[in-house]
């Protein structure tokens, strides 16, 4: 009433503007690429401006964030490539907007499928980072990146990703994502340990038999 309403919001505004150069001073030359003053900057407790300043100042990522999709592969002692994906297609079906494409590999000789895909479409503006592909994969071969900075001026040449483009290696999502990646690969872990162990176990049930 009476214009007091307006005048508590301009003194609120003239705090925050104040604080401004207040907070620079203290975080002068600490403020950019400083993980403390970022988080600072972006918290509940600054007393000026609480805008990232992007792309100078950016906010680190958490790890649970989810961007667009990418394939996971393993590399082998000799430097190769070994997919993990095996075309199943189970992504392509749980796919919310269906915008990922698989071409299957075909044994030339006998016509059929071979479990390794020759080419894997993502089209990265269709995808709205949901996570059910990586959510649903049986082999944690597709998981969500943490990339977020594709724009780009031609929609076709640079936003449709192919196997090349989405493939990344394991080293790559254990740095990501390292808590997700620990708890996977204690999973595998004890599979593979259960495993062994019913082989060992058949073997001596064998031995005993003869």
């Amino acid at each position: 009433m009476y214009g007091k309403g307006i005048l508590k919001g301009m003194w609120v505004t003239l705090k925050h503007f104040v604080g401004t150069f207040v907070d620079d001073i203290k975080w002068l030359g600490r403020r950019y690429n400083n993980i403390k003053g970022i988080q600072y900057r972006s918290g509940k407790d600054v007393k000026g401006i609480f805008t990232i300043q992007y792309p100078e100042e950016k906010l680190p990522t958490p790890e649970e964030f989810r961007y667009i999709p990418f394939l996971v592969y393993d590399t082998k002692e000799d430097g190769t490539r070994e997919e993990r994906c095996t075309s199943c297609g189970i992504c392509s079906k749980v796919c919310p907007p269906q915008c990922i494409w698989i071409e299957q590999t075909t044994d030339p000789k006998t016509g059929r499928p071979v479990p390794e895909p020759v080419e894997f479409y993502i089209d990265i503006d269709i995808c709205m980072s949901c996570g059910y592909c990586a959510e649903y994969c049986p082999f944690d071969a597709i998981k969500m990146d943490h990339d977020y900075e594709m724009a780009s001026y031609d929609r076709h040449a640079s936003h449709i990703f192919n196997k090349g483009l989405l493939g990344k290696p394991v080293e790559y999502y254990a740095e990501i994502r390292p808590f997700n990646y620990e708890r996977e690969e204690a999973r595998r872990r004890e599979k593979e340990a259960k495993k062994a162990a019913a082989v060992k176990a058949r073997e001596e049930r064998t031995a005993k038999t003869d």
